[in-house]
């Protein structure tokens, strides 16, 4: 029955394989469950609820991504985003938590509508490969700042804005240990190397007497405090405009590039050299960010670590079952995940910030059309602490520095609207 559903033998692969990606892909993203509840408890939501909700939005998302897509790919909340979610949206801008939800839920319906109308692809390829590489650069600059400021590492100065902080203290030192397992472990090729980081630094602070421990197993924290709490009506405000647009542009990006980064190695390109099942895939992605928000957590997207499972050999839609599963069981660790303090998980936010950078490597370093604007959107994101902030400069700066070079036939015409809203929104809001 397994085979025959998601054609396991036709594609090469078998059920012991896809078992084994599963639970391979499982353990590199595991490090979700303890990180998202403690980003999101920053904006004020319940620590249990959060982790609930990330446990089921990861576990829906991926269910319908292997059930519905057949496609060796997982899904949790995005990181990056939840950093901006709370940071940017909540505490620097002064949203409640639940009007920011309201704001995914927006985004999410957008991203269905647009992933069943045939413009997706036109958006997609509108946006210059130079602002696509340089916004996933910029969101692991803005992540990398939010694990050094929890690691201690960075603090903030009257004379210079920041500074180096208390490297000798524990906590620090904790957190730079941390940081090195986890590279190296990476460099070895070690499945799950940021949660086996994560739970050795914690233990070893628990042991120090550094931070508190709570226990590993329990029943599920309610969910109540952030089911359907989302604030829609108020996510509808003028002033969110450019941060619903945040939401969905990222995600969009965000899971276009993560499937195109897979789908060589899972197979999953046709003849044409078009992704197969690619509307199907997507539409799971925006289905997962709506149920997402409606449980209490910011935007659910693909996470590249899904070529984990696809380098052991996960080829369909089993891979992701097995994934969705975990995760559902996940939700029974709650005492764990309240055993994790925030110099445990810094060095994982430090980490995704180094693997998202090397997008940087991409960008044409020869044509200052192209890399000025992109080194604009990179790193204004961390400087303003807004992601949508840095995409408005870095596509304003985009469009005039070609403009003024002469070279407007470089410019297409949703590029062009692109940087008039955002002059607009600079401007008047």
């Amino acid at each position: 029955m397994l085979d025959s559903y998601f054609k396991i033998t036709e594609s090469g692969s078998t059920i012991r394989r896809e078992v084994l990606a599963g639970v391979t892909t499982f353990l590199t993203m595991a490090y979700i469950i303890f990180v998202n509840p403690m980003i999101l408890k920053d904006a004020g939501i319940d620590h249990g609820a959060a982790f609930v909700a990330t446990c089921l939005a990861a576990a829906i998302g991926t269910a319908i991504m292997g059930l519905y897509a057949n496609y060796p790919v997982a899904l949790a909340p995005g990181m990056g985003l939840n950093a901006y979610f709370t940071y940017g949206v909540v505490l620097g801008m002064g949203h409640s938590w639940q009007v920011a939800l309201g704001a995914v839920f927006i985004s999410g319906v957008l991203f269905i509508i647009l992933s069943l109308l045939p413009v997706r692809e036109a958006i997609i390829n509108a946006i210059p490969k130079s602002q696509k590489m340089a916004i996933g650069a910029g969101i692991g600059l803005f992540l990398g700042l939010i694990g050094l400021k929890n690691a201690g590492l960075v603090v903030d100065h009257p004379a210079t804005l920041v500074a180096l902080g208390k490297i000798a203290a524990p906590t620090a030192l904790m957190a730079i240990a941390g940081f090195l397992a986890i590279a190296v472990l990476d460099h070895r090729r070690v499945p799950g190397a940021i949660m086996i980081a994560i739970l050795v630094v914690s233990a070893v602070g628990i042991a120090l007497g550094l931070s508190p421990f709570n226990g590993i197993v329990s029943a599920p924290p309610s969910l109540a405090p952030t089911f359907m709490q989302m604030d829609i009506k108020g996510a509808f405000s003028l002033g969110l405009v450019a941060i619903v647009f945040a939401f969905l542009f990222v995600d969009l990006f965000d899971t276009a590039g993560t499937l195109v980064a897979v789908s060589q190695r899972a197979n999953l390109v046709g003849p044409d050299g078009k992704l197969k099942r690619l509307s199907k895939a997507l539409m799971a992605d925006a289905v997962a960010t709506v149920a997402g928000a409606g449980l209490g957590t910011s935007t659910t997207t693909s996470y590249i670590e899904s070529a984990a499972g696809i380098r052991v050999g996960g080829r369909t839609g089993l891979t992701a079952t097995v994934v969705a599963v975990l995760f559902l069981l996940s939700v029974f660790f709650a005492p764990l995940a309240t055993s994790i303090p925030a110099y445990a998980t810094a060095p994982a936010l430090i980490f995704v910030a180094c693997v998202m950078a090397s997008s940087l490597a991409q960008i044409d370093w020869e044509d200052v059309t192209e890399y000025a604007p992109a080194v604009v959107t990179a790193v204004m994101m961390p400087f303003t602490f807004s992601i949508a902030t840095g995409i408005g400069l870095g596509f304003i700066t985009y469009v005039a520095v070609k403009l003024l070079s002469g070279r407007v036939k470089e410019v297409n015409a949703v590029m062009a609207v692109l940087a008039a809203l955002f002059v607009i929104k600079f401007a008047v809001l």
